[in-house]
């Protein structure tokens, strides 16, 4: 995504937006957190552990880039679901944004940089907690935050383009329906292999399991052709939503 200066313009209004409630993006990461101790640690007392690249590691260990790879995606949907959302339909903050020379393209930029900047201080703050619990074991891990924007970029820019969508707020019934069984059952808190054969394929085809996959693999230092997948598998998917978001805002503004 290109980061232009009408991109610039809008992080700085979504800036000073937030700047007073700032505190929200430091609790923000604190669900995965909880979930990391209560079932990563607490659970993991009673697990030994699962193979990852031929090794065995602690349960903590393979569950924890399941949480980052989650804290980014829950980050990035937030701010592009709800908050657009609000943005497009009630405070028509778009239509006043189109009196000045920024163009809808530059929006919807605007727009999917501030959840991927939201995501991205998310999966920080998770990534420092996994250091200080030595859930890291590779230099590989120093791809993890750019990979966790990555998955941002995939998820915002889709959200953002379904949200166009939306008539009301039931409508977002939706966004939960989808992302809590990707929370829960893409290889987040056990392995892929436990699924039988069909369900696997299609558990493996989801946008959350290429970006655990992508985590885990760069935190446990066992990188294969499954990550260079999850690349190319989330780019296009980010770069996708971002041309129906901007083709749907021509639609509802420019009309």
């Amino acid at each position: 995504m290109v980061v232009t200066a009408s991109t610039g313009l809008i992080l700085q209004r979504n800036f000073l937006a937030y700047r007073r409630v700032w505190w929200i993006f430091a609790t923000g990461f604190l669900e995965p957190v909880f979930y990391l101790f209560s079932i990563g640690v607490g659970v993991g007392a009673l697990i030994s552990g699962f193979e990852v690249g031929g090794r065995e590691i602690p349960y903590a260990e393979f569950v924890a880039p399941g949480m980052l790879a989650a804290s980014a995606m829950n980050g990035a949907v937030l701010d592009s679901t709800f908050n657009f959302f609000f943005k497009l339909k009630y405070s028509k903050l778009f239509d006043q944004m189109l009196a000045t020379p920024l163009t809808t393209t530059d929006i919807a930029r605007g727009e999917l940089a501030w959840s991927l900047l939201r995501g991205g201080v998310y999966s920080l703050g998770f990534l420092l907690v996994m250091l200080a619990m030595g859930l890291v074991s590779s230099w590989w891990a120093v791809l993890v935050l750019p990979a966790a924007l990555l998955i941002g970029l995939a998820f915002g820019a889709v959200a953002m383009a379904l949200t166009t969508y939306m008539r009301s707020w039931q409508d977002f019934e939706l966004v939960t329906l989808s992302t809590l069984p990707m929370f829960l059952f893409s290889a987040t808190f056990f392995p892929v292999t436990t699924y039988p054969g069909v369900l696997r394929w299609v558990v493996e085809a989801t946008p959350l399991y290429r970006g655990v996959v992508l985590c885990r693999e760069l935190t446990t230092g066992v990188v294969t052709w499954d990550s260079a997948v999850s690349v190319v598998y989330l780019v296009a998917m980010g770069l996708a939503g971002l041309l129906v978001a901007r083709r749907r805002l021509d639609s509802l503004l420019l009309t």
